[in-house]
């Protein structure tokens, strides 16, 4: 299996798509100026106490406070308290954490008014992003995540992950971060970690301790009249989703912005140095996902209704509380050996397809899946196996129960930010809604007059028309094509890029640096 990143950087966003075998598995949109990220630590004040919900509200910036409850506090509440007391007024050099006086645990039955403040300053992390109504939510238990492993400061215990089976290599991870780790800091080793040598892993936790001595340096220079102030910000989209899925097997990882181009080859020399060579600049006048087929992909697979195989499909509804997935056989054609072979072909096809889903729309919380009715329990396992062994391949933390005597299957899927919600349908350009427009004869003449207007009136000689691939085709057809013609006369910096991602009589003026020319009809008729 071949695995491929493409990465669209624009001027508002950024999109992420993870390929595998060339067919889209994973897909990210963030806005740029987006400033909230799960993995982000604040030190934030307390604004209410709500002991009915034994949690508080913290404000951390965002227009909705952040939800802090108390089992989130963590047992090492208490320890992070002292010490940012002890370094608070900025006037001391921070204590080597093992020489900081130990201090008891949390207790698990406590209640949050006998443990904080109203107007406290604490230490949080962002563990989920905003959902809908809902603000951030956080938690003390403060940790720093890299490739192979996680730094947790106040704690000398070293994690394996379960995932690493041998007991030889579990025993080896453990002895060498034992003897590489700075005291006062516990290890969680990742699945990646395995096989690892030890310098690759010592400078890596050099890089997480640093990060944590640059948070501390900025709680002690903040300003103390802030609300909240970002003590770690967690890398870039980019990176971050690099740093969970990157493996030795990425063919490429094609970007098509210089500077994150850079960020992201200075990571990948980091941690896989023979690798540095797979992430490339893309400098194509087509535009990054059309010329990846990703374009296409994301409209045929985003949709209420997707269909998978041989006429079958799915359709997929959100709500607030829960996902809800309808499988149906469609206009298939029955099997001859009966409705119970049929039925489950249909829905060994729809948990292949729902798999890929639910990663590719980071689908969370739960999930219930109303297959087609099976009589035989052997088909009822079987299915659920197959959901179970398709899961494997998911990242995200999630339990899947076998279907219940109503033929529903119920799936929990770990929920940090959003579900991805793309609307693929698309508004017309050009009657704006009232369902009649100008002759489609006369759009070609139309966008002659705004080529005239860019080139003429407003003195630009380079720029990139981009229309619809049909209407491209059209431009470029014959001998004498209109593109030739309008070269001819209004200069030779005029390009014509086909572009997916627009609707049929859509288009867009893009000038040599980037920037869209606004010349929708509003400015043409001022």
């Amino acid at each position: 299996m071949t695995s491929e990143v493409i990465v669209d950087v624009r001027k508002n966003d950024i999109s992420i798509a993870l390929l595998e075998d060339k067919r889209l598995v994973e897909f990210q949109k963030e806005g740029r100026s987006e400033q909230f990220s799960v993995g982000n630590i604040y030190l934030a004040k307390i604004r209410k106490i709500m002991p009915g919900l034994n949690a508080c509200f913290v404000n951390v910036g965002h227009e909705r406070d952040a939800f802090l409850h108390y089992l989130d506090l963590g047992v090492r509440y208490k320890q992070f308290e002292h010490y940012l007391g002890l370094i608070g007024d900025g006037k001391r050099k921070p204590l080597p954490l093992h020489k900081v006086p130990r201090q008891p645990n949390t207790e698990k039955d406590g209640q949050i008014q006998n443990t904080v403040k109203q107007g406290q300053e604490v230490l949080v992390q962002i563990v989920k992003e905003p959902i809908s109504t809902k603000g951030p939510r956080l938690s003390c238990e403060i940790s720093f995540a890299g490739r192979y492993l996680v730094l947790i400061p106040f704690t000398d215990k070293v994690s394996v992950s379960t995932k690493i089976k041998s007991d030889g290599e579990r025993a080896r991870l453990k002895q060498l971060i034992h003897s590489i780790k700075p005291k006062g800091f516990g290890v969680i080793i990742r699945t990646v970690a395995e096989g690892r040598r030890v310098a690759e892993l010592d400078q890596e936790l050099r890089i997480l301790v640093g990060r944590w001595e640059s948070a501390i340096a900025k709680i002690q220079n903040r300003d103390p009249q802030d609300k909240a102030t970002l003590v770690h910000e967690e890398t870039s989209r980019t990176v971050g989703l690099l740093r969970d899925l990157f493996n030795p097997s990425f063919e490429s990882i094609h970007i098509n912005d210089k500077s994150v181009f850079e960020e992201v080859r200075d990571y990948v020399t980091l941690i896989a140095p023979e690798c540095k060579d797979v992430v490339k600049l893309y400098k194509g006048s087509v535009p990054i996902f059309d010329n990846f087929s990703v374009t296409r992909q994301i409209k045929s697979s985003l949709g209420r209704t997707v269909t998978y195989k041989h006429g079958a499909y799915m359709i997929i509804e959100h709500t607030e509380a829960l996902h809800v997935v309808d499988i149906n056989s469609g206009n298939r054609s029955k099997s001859p050996e009966g409705q119970e072979v049929n039925a489950l072909d249909v829905n060994l096809g729809a948990a292949d397809e729902l798999a890929r889903q639910l990663r590719l729309r980071d689908m969370g919380g739960i999930i219930v899946v109303d297959f087609i009715d099976m009589a035989l329990p052997e088909n009822r396992q079987k299915l659920y196996e197959r959901m179970v062994e398709n899961m494997k391949k998911d990242r995200a933390r999630h339990n899947i129960l076998p279907l219940s005597k109503f033929g529903l299957m119920q799936i929990t899927r770990q929920r940090v930010r959003p579900a991805m919600d793309v609307k693929i349908e698309e508004d017309c350009p050009s009657c704006g809604g009232t369902g009649k427009i100008k002759s489609s004869f006369l759009f070609t003449d139309s966008l002659e007059k705004k080529i005239r207007m860019v080139s003429e009136d407003l003195g630009i000689r380079k720029f990139h028309l981009h229309v619809h691939p049909f209407v491209a085709a059209y431009i470029n057809q014959g001998f004498v094509s209109l593109r030739r013609r309008w070269q001819a006369h209004y200069g030779w910096g005029i390009k014509i890029i086909p572009n997916q991602s627009l609707a049929f009589l859509e288009y867009k003026f893009i000038d040599a640096k980037g920037e869209e020319i606004d010349m929708k009809e509003e400015r043409e008729n001022q």
